[in-house]
C-alpha cells in the first residue's frame, strides 16, 4: 500500500523494495562499518564526515578506510584518527596503484579489506568518487548497492529520494551481507565541535597489500583540472548564487560570479548554461550535478526544471529572481522576485555590502 503525504516542497511517499541476491540469504551481521573516505591536503573530505556520522546510526564499530600515497596519506590518516570518537580503526593502504581515484583498484581494494574485516556495513559518500567506486565494489561482493540514501530508518531500512528528489522511497534491504550503500552529504550534516576532538584517537593500521590483484588495465588516469579561485567549494558552500541560460553567454555570466565574490559565496549553473559553455560542468548543479544545501541560495535566471530542483531544493532559505511570474522556480522559493536580472543584479551589487 501506498500513503501519499504532501510537504512544502514535494510529494512523499513510503513503499517497500527488497533487493535480495538469494532468497536464503542470511541475515545481517551488526559487527563493523566500513567507511570509506577520499582525503585532500591530509584532511577528511567534508562529505566523507558526513559518511562517518551517517554510519554511526548502525552502533556498530567503525573502521575508516583511506587510499593513496605520500605524506599526505599519512597527513589523512592522523586527522581521520580524531575525526570523530565512533571510529575505532584506521585502515591505510598506501600504494602508488591509489594515487588517482580509479574505480577499478578502489573497489578491488574495498573488496580485498571485507574478506578480511567481513564487514555488515559499507558506506561512502554520494559524491563522484562515492558514484564511481561503489557500483563496481558491490558488483565484486554480489550485493546490490543503496545509493543517495538520506535517512536512516534503521540498520535494514533506508530513505531515498526518486523521481528527482519529488518522492521518497523506504528501501528494505534484505540481501546478503554486506549491505552497501552511498549517502547524501547534504542529509547528515556535521556539527563543527564534532570535528578534531582530541579527547580519542583511532588506531591506524596499514592494509596488507601483499595479495592485491594488479590487473588493472581497464582504465588509466590523464589529468584532473579544477577550479583555482577563493571561492568556497560547491557542495560545501554557505552560499550558493547560481545562473541559467537567460545569462545568454559567458560573458554575462560574470555577472553571478560578481555576486557571489561580494556575498562570499560559490557560484552554481544550470545544465543548459553549462551545455551551452557559459561555466565548467564542475559548477552544475542538479540531479546530474551536484547536490547541494546551503543557507542561502540565489537562483537567477533558472525557470526550475525538476532535475534543477533535485539539487538545490533542500537549501534553507531560496530566492528566486526570474522575468517569468509563472517559472517553477517560484514555487520552492521562499522569496520571488519577478524582474529582469540584468538589471536586479547591479542594483545588488550596488547596495549590498562587501563580504567581511
Amino acid at each position: 500500500m501506498i500513503l501519499g503525504a504532501f510537504t512544502k516542497r514535494a510529494v512523499s511517499f513510503s513503499a517497500s523494495h527488497f533487493l535480495s541476491r538469494s532468497s536464503s540469504s542470511s541475515s545481517l551481521r551488526y559487527g563493523s562499518t566500513l567507511v570509506i573516505a577520499e582525503h585532500e591536503g591530509g584532511v577528511i573530505k567534508a562529505p566523507s564526515l558526513s559518511a562517518i556520522l551517517a554510519a554511526t546510526s548502525f552502533n556498530s564499530s567503525i573502521s575508516l578506510l583511506l587510499a593513496g600515497s605520500g605524506s599526505s596519506l599519512h597527513q589523512a590518516a592522523s586527522h581521520a584518527s580524531s575525526s570523530h570518537p565512533s571510529i575505532s580503526q584506521v585502515l591505510v593502504a598506501d600504494s602508488d596503484k591509489f594515487k588517482n581515484p580509479l574505480a577499478e583498484p578502489w573497489a578491488k581494494l574495498v573488496h580485498l579489506v571485507h574478506q578480511s574485516g567481513g564487514y555488515s556495513h559499507i558506506v561512502a559518500a554520494s559524491s563522484s568518487f562515492g558514484k564511481n567506486v561503489i557500483p563496481r565494489a558491490a558488483a565484486l561482493l554480489n550485493v546490490s548497492p543503496i545509493t543517495d540514501v538520506i535517512r536512516i530508518s534503521d540498520s535494514h531500512t533506508f530513505v531515498r529520494p526518486i523521481y528527482a528528489g519529488n518522492a521518497l522511497c523506504t528501501v528494505r534491504y534484505t540481501g546478503s551481507s554486506p549491505c552497501v550503500l552511498t549517502i547524501r552529504s547534504t542529509s547528515f550534516p556535521v556539527p563543527k565541535n564534532s570535528v578534531d576532538s582530541k579527547s580519542s584517537e583511532a588506531s591506524i593500521s596499514e592494509v596488507d597489500l601483499s595479495t592485491f590483484d594488479e590487473d588493472l588495465g581497464k582504465s588509466r588516469y590523464i589529468s584532473q583540472t579544477s577550479q583555482d579561485d577563493e571561492r568556497p567549494d560547491l557542495g560545501n558552500a554557505r552560499v550558493v548564487i547560481s545562473g541559467g541560460r537567460a545569462l545568454k553567454n559567458a560573458e554575462n555570466f560574470k555577472l553571478i560570479e560578481n555576486l557571489a565574490n561580494k556575498l562570499g559565496g560559490a557560484v552554481g549553473a544550470t545544465r543548459a548554461a553549462v551545455d551551452a559553455g557559459f561555466v565548467a560542468n564542475d559548477l552544475q548543479v542538479g540531479q546530474t550535478g551536484k547536490i547541494v544545501a546551503p543557507e542561502l541560495y540565489m537562483a537567477f535566471g533558472i525557470s526550475g526544471a525538476i532535475q534543477h530542483l533535485a539539487g538545490m531544493r533542500d537549501s534553507k532559505v531560496i530566492v528566486a529572481v526570474n522575468n517569468d511570474e509563472d517559472a517553477p522556480i517560484f514555487q520552492v522559493a521562499d522569496y520571488g522576485l519577478v524582474g529582469d536580472l540584468f538589471q536586479v543584479i547591479p542594483e545588488l551589487l550596488e547596495k549590498l555590502p562587501e563580504k567581511k
